[in-house]
């Protein structure tokens, strides 16, 4: 699709999304369900990478959509739906985070395999030898050990731009702070990700 099929394309859904909210808002339970339908795997895929456990995302998620409920009457269309449901998400997780004193650990392998699977480097002609694949294994604990290990907010800035893949302003809007703010700490997110790789040795060398 060119550039200018998918800018039309995208045009096209954002209006589709404002009906559909407007509908809502106008107490339209059945347009209320059709954008959980839409949105509640994408409100789940971000809820467990940033909690990387699939029952508290389950839980995040259900909040999500309650907190979502509550508020659309307020929502004013000042920014896309998307984002402020971007934006939902993380207050619930932070929130979630504030009550529980436990910090779990648990695996990120979905969907880092989903992120590398797209890539070309990964389409091959000849499956990977046992030792590749017992490799490529260790990477994948080791760096979700390492997610897991950012502090919250470094974690939120590393799955939003490099696991969401949105741009500096999005998260701008979502976290509600200045663009300078958001590259400023990403880049000490990327920094403290980088330094727990490189004391792995040399799996990341």
């Amino acid at each position: 699709m060119s550039v200018s099929g998918r800018a039309v394309e995208h045009a096209k859904l954002r209006q589709e999304e404002r009906l559909l909210v407007e509908r809502c808002q106008k107490g339209d339970l059945a347009a209320f369900n059709e954008l959980v339908q839409r949105y509640e795997k994408q409100v789940y895929t971000l809820a467990y990478r940033l909690c990387g456990n699939h029952d508290d995302a389950e839980d995040i998620a259900a909040e999500v959509f309650l907190r979502v409920f509550n508020a659309l009457p307020r929502f004013r269309g000042d920014a896309q739906f998307s984002t402020w449901l971007y934006r939902v998400v993380t207050n619930v997780y932070l929130d979630t985070r504030k009550r529980r004193s436990n910090h779990p650990v648990a695996s990120l392998e979905d969907y880092l395999e989903t992120d590398e699977g797209g890539q070309p480097r990964q389409v091959q002609d000849t499956a990977p030898s046992p030792q590749e694949e017992l490799e490529a294994n260790e990477r994948r604990e080791v760096l979700q050990r390492a997610i897991q290990a950012l502090p919250e907010f470094q974690r939120i800035m590393i799955t939003l731009y490099h696991v969401e893949e949105l741009p500096y302003e999005q998260i701008s809007e979502i976290l509600q702070m200045p663009l300078g703010t958001v590259k400023s700490r990403l880049n000490r997110a990327r920094r403290a990700l980088r330094d727990h790789l490189v004391a792995q040795g040399e799996l990341f060398e």
